[in-house]
């Protein structure tokens, strides 16, 4: 069986001259990098050497880049520990924060925690396209607001929200504030194709993952601006300045920064996306084409080149997703960190498609390693499956 993958959203690949980076760490390099021995000293060079190679993609100082376990320990550290921080240091007064209604939970969990601690929290809403409106973020802004978080891509239906924009509303406020407004972007899905430079989108804090952009899983980082209050979720060793205590996973961190190392190519990197939209605008066509009674969910206009989504009526979407699978095809309906629950999507029930038609999402994600060849498999398979479920579905 030829085994196709599309589910690139939920995790990519890791490139090979990656994992060949990293191979030397797991054995012959194998110092913890916190001793002050020749091992140990040596991989404290490799990892700050890898925390400048994100820092220059991020165009910030290395100093302010701390490597984590990936980007859901980042988003929590950037929740919770900038609020808690400014609770606390302002004897646990009443504090304001705004992010949407379609975020990723690794983003609602720490907020809706954060609300039985007695935090306000504002849920922006989408329009039908996913999109976050600037004049609305404006109007949620209290005078106690602390924190806004909103994602720079969404990982469901590939929507880009204008980070840059919101930076600069943040900004024009903050010239009048008394409380500073902390900005904060999960940019996990943006860093391959979108420009990730702090200082341009105008953010505090920066969330990323490693295994969303060709590196391995269990590594991530966060960018927290010099003066930024944080206060730590993690503590035991003191390792990168307090902020995120635990031994240095050196191999990890050499993985990530050489993934990111590969995106700074921008020339390579620009006609990568030309070809995963020729690709993705391929799938669209062809999927409308072949299927009657299927909608694309969110706008092509500010979309990833990589994400097609789609609701398709008269079908549960883990029925398609597993016969897809049973012929070696993957796919998916949704965040794949909520893909155990039988609940529909929230992001799609936030951008205006019905319950009933919310089971019938598909999500389908290309990446580095797909070609316009596994878009016709896909095709000729799932033609046959969605005639097949509809026969028997109560849907109709």
């Amino acid at each position: 069986m030829n085994k196709v993958y599309l589910d690139n959203a939920a995790t990519t690949r890791v490139d090979p001259k990656v994992l060949e980076a990293m191979l030397p760490y797991f054995s012959d390099e194998y110092g913890n990098a916190s001793s002050l021995h020749f091992a140990g000293l040596d991989n404290r060079v490799v990892v700050d050497r890898a925390g400048a190679k994100v820092a220059d993609f991020l165009g910030c100082d290395k100093s302010e880049v701390y490597f984590t376990s990936g980007a859901t320990e980042s988003d929590n550290m950037a929740i919770l520990g900038v609020v808690e921080a400014i609770k606390s240091k302002n004897d646990n007064k009443k504090v304001h924060v705004i992010t949407t209604s379609i975020e990723h939970d690794a983003i609602l969990e720490p907020c809706q925690e954060l609300e039985k601690r007695g935090v306000d929290i504002t849920y922006l809403k989408p329009n039908k396209d996913g999109m976050i409106s600037p004049d609305e973020l404006e109007k949620a802004i209290r005078p106690e607001t602390v924190l806004i978080s909103i994602m720079y891509v969404n990982n469901e239906i590939g929507t880009i929200l204008p980070i840059e924009v919101f930076g600069g509303v943040i900004a024009k406020l903050n010239k009048k504030r008394e409380n500073k407004i902390y900005f904060h972007t999960d940019a996990t899905q943006a860093l391959n194709c979108c420009n990730c430079d702090v200082d341009t989108l105008g953010v505090d804090l920066l969330s990323l993952s490693g295994h969303k952009i060709y590196g391995p899983k269990g590594i991530g980082a966060i960018y927290i601006r010099k003066g930024t209050p944080l206060r730590p979720l993690v503590f035991g060793g003191h390792q990168q300045q307090g902020v995120r205590s635990g031994t240095y996973n050196v191999s990890g961190i050499v993985g990530l920064a050489y993934a990111v190392e590969i995106l700074s190519d921008k020339k390579q990197q620009t006609k990568e996306n030309k070809r995963l939209m020729e690709i993705r605008d391929y799938l669209i066509e062809e999927i409308q084409k072949n299927i009657t009674d299927v909608s694309v969910t969110g706008g092509l206009k500010n979309r990833v080149t990589s994400n097609a989504s789609f609701v398709i009526r008269g079908v549960e979407g883990e029925s398609v997703l597993l016969m897809l699978s049973e012929k070696g095809i993957a796919i998916s309906t949704g965040s794949a960190c909520s893909s155990g629950s039988l609940d529909p999507s929230h992001v799609l029930l936030a951008i205006g498609i019905k319950k009933e038609m919310a089971h019938g999402s598909l999500r389908i994600t290309l990446g580095r390693f797909n070609t316009k060849k596994d878009i016709d498999i896909l095709i000729k398979e799932l033609i046959p499956i969605i005639s097949k479920l509809r026969e028997i579905s109560p849907l109709k």
